[in-house]
């Protein structure tokens, strides 16, 4: 896989910036380390389905990958709420 960038330097590109090649067809590199980056780009894909930039059946795939990424950052959330609670004084039941 290359990576190419709008640029001539990828070294001053952020990740979202960046293209890498699959195959002919570049694909945008994205920067999907949050939530709200994760909504974002399901958005995104809805929109293309919509407006046919995508074929509904692609867009389904992409939204079901998005939403495994989703489940995964809630699940990593609740695990270190649960830890910070069992840590804490009062999870342990000290006062």
């Amino acid at each position: 896989m290359s990576k190419i960038s709008s640029s001539n330097s990828t070294s001053n590109s952020s990740p979202s910036q960046l293209i890498t090649m699959i195959g002919s067809t570049p694909t945008l590199r994205l920067n999907l380390n949050n939530l709200d980056s994760v909504r974002r780009e399901m958005s995104r894909v809805y929109r293309d389905m919509r407006g046919g930039t995508i074929a509904t059946q692609d867009g389904t795939r992409l939204v079901y990958v998005l939403s495994e990424l989703r489940k995964i950052f809630e699940v990593c959330e609740l695990e270190r709420r649960i830890d910070r609670l069992e840590r804490s004084p009062q999870g342990r039941g000290e006062v």
